[in-house]
């Protein structure tokens, strides 16, 4: 009973958040290769993997520190570009980027488009370690390579769970853009 609840409480903990719109192009096991719209981003750098105060700096842009004091909602999943550093971003709503986007307070904040794209994807549990999601970068390129996909650049690492949520009930991905027409 405690585990049914405790995953039906990070399933709907979840669903609260807008998260993009996609496409599934085909599905094999826990691997898919997915088309996604262009989206926006409000993205940080990141030295040393959740240490050197990425996210607060996203959470203070969409808290309202930005141009226009407007607080903007939060919405899943956080985007890094490296397990150890890198990038951090978050996907800004749909509605907020039609309607432009405040321009952040803090300089080590800028907002940046991501041109729509295919992309293969791997589903992976667990705490999104830096090793657990180098394996499953690693999982996802033997896939590719077996199935003939190209990547197309470096992988993006997506993490969907707040920080309580329990470790195998977490939702994290890994997704390496696909050469244009690829299938």
């Amino acid at each position: 009973m405690t585990t049914l609840f405790t995953s039906l409480f990070a399933t709907i903990a979840r669903a609260g958040y807008e998260s993009p719109e996609h496409t599934v192009v085909s599905k094999d096991g826990s691997f898919e290769i997915r088309d996604y719209p262009a989206l926006t981003l409000a993205v940080t750098p990141m030295e040393k993997r959740g240490e050197d105060g990425s996210f607060m700096k996203l959470f203070r842009f969409i808290g309202g520190r930005n141009d226009r004091g407007e607080k903007i909602a939060m919405t899943v999943p956080v985007i890094m570009t490296g397990t150890t550093s890198g990038s951090m971003g978050f996907i800004v709503p749909k509605k907020v980027a039609e309607a432009g986007v405040p321009t952040p307070s803090s300089p080590d904040v800028t907002i940046n488009h991501r041109d729509a794209g295919r992309y293969a994807v791997l589903r992976f549990s667990g705490t999104g370690s830096p090793s657990a999601s180098k394996e499953a970068a690693e999982r996802l390129a033997d896939w590719m390579k077996k199935h003939g996909v190209t990547p197309g650049g470096p992988p993006l690492y997506a993490y969907y769970n707040p920080p309580w949520t329990p470790w195998f009930l977490r939702h994290n991905e890994v997704l390496v853009p696909v050469v244009p027409n690829a299938p």
